[in-house]
């Protein structure tokens, strides 16, 4: 039997998961900033007795841990790249790092619930200049972090993008960014708990703001969740983006979508099958170059069926 060369119909699944991702570089060096300032408001906590400087450094510290599993997953999924056992990539190691890092910020958010309340019923005195000093420290950290981590799809999506799915985010990078964030947001809730019991004697704030800093990581960790477990479990692209790619595959009035699926394997990569019946079929890297480029469809599989196969109940039209 004759051998054929399959040289140019074969391509890999890398998808540019082999190169080093932006936020590899910029989340080992949060690492390291966000390790050295836990330790002072972990100390400097316990010795001036803040909860909302303790519940900060503790926060910290799982946030320490998140973004070392995330530095990790960019390692993975770069050294794993072109193992032929990830049958589309090593894309979706980062949303599993970034699920891992949501599922950090649940749970410290209830120890830090649990902990503001067991304050509420014991208080203790607060040395307020030197706990102030080292919130603010924090405070100053933690936004160096953030400028660090943020990017374009790590940011706010306005509502086009959010409608159309386009650009899909670099879901582990997003995890470091909430994590920084919440660092962020309880240390200007423990700043302000702190000035208010120096100034008005409202000991009380202390634990109610470290309350308020569970409940504001609580949301984003469902965010995350939500989006994270969606690129997990493969599902489909958004509608107005899948009716987009529909109109664009049917623009010729003889092709018919009967079958499309979509979803994201990795940062700015998605995949898609595509059934498509015609009267006169085209071959199918003509229907490949009608898919719309915001759609980031790096992996499409087409599957032409004309109008004149019988299908289980006759002809197809």
């Amino acid at each position: 039997m004759h051998r054929h060369d399959l040289t140019a119909w074969r391509h890999d699944h890398v998808f540019g998961q082999d190169e080093t991702a932006a936020g590899e570089r910029a989340t080992r060096l949060v690492v390291r900033l966000t390790l050295a300032m836990m330790g002072v408001e972990i100390v400097a906590g316990t010795a001036y007795g803040s909860m909302a400087l303790l519940a900060d450094g503790v926060h910290m510290a799982s946030h320490a841990a998140a973004l070392g599993i995330g530095w990790l997953a960019y390692v993975a999924a770069r050294r794993y790249a072109r193992d032929p056992r990830f049958s589309f990539g090593t894309g979706k190691v980062n949303a599993l790092a970034g699920f891992s890092s949501a599922l950090l910020l649940a749970v410290f958010a209830l120890g830090m619930a649990i902990k503001s309340v067991e304050r509420f019923l014991s208080p203790v005195p607060i040395r307020f200049d030197q706990a102030i000093a080292v919130a603010a420290a924090g405070l100053l950290v933690n936004v160096v972090c953030a400028i660090l981590l943020r990017d374009r799809r790590t940011g706010s999506e306005d509502g086009h993008e959010r409608a159309h799915g386009a650009h899909p985010r670099d879901l582990n990078l997003r995890g470091a960014y909430l994590h920084v964030l919440a660092d962020a947001a309880t240390s200007i809730l423990a700043i302000v708990a702190l000035l208010a019991g120096r100034s008005a004697g409202l000991l009380w704030l202390d634990p109610a703001m470290g309350i308020a800093g569970a409940a504001l990581v609580s949301r984003w960790s469902f965010g995350l969740l939500r989006s994270s477990a969606s690129v997990l479990l493969d599902r489909q692209v958004p509608e107005a983006l899948a009716a987009e790619i529909r109109t664009r595959l049917e623009e010729d009035g003889d092709a018919r979508v009967a079958d499309l699926h979509a979803w994201t394997i990795g940062p700015g990569v998605r995949a898609a099958t595509i059934t498509l019946v015609a009267e006169t079929p085209l071959p199918p890297d003509a229907y490949k170059r009608r898919l719309p480029e915001s759609a980031s469809l790096r992996h499409v599989t087409v599957e032409i069926r004309s109008c004149r196969e019988a299908g289980p109940r006759g002809p197809l039209c």
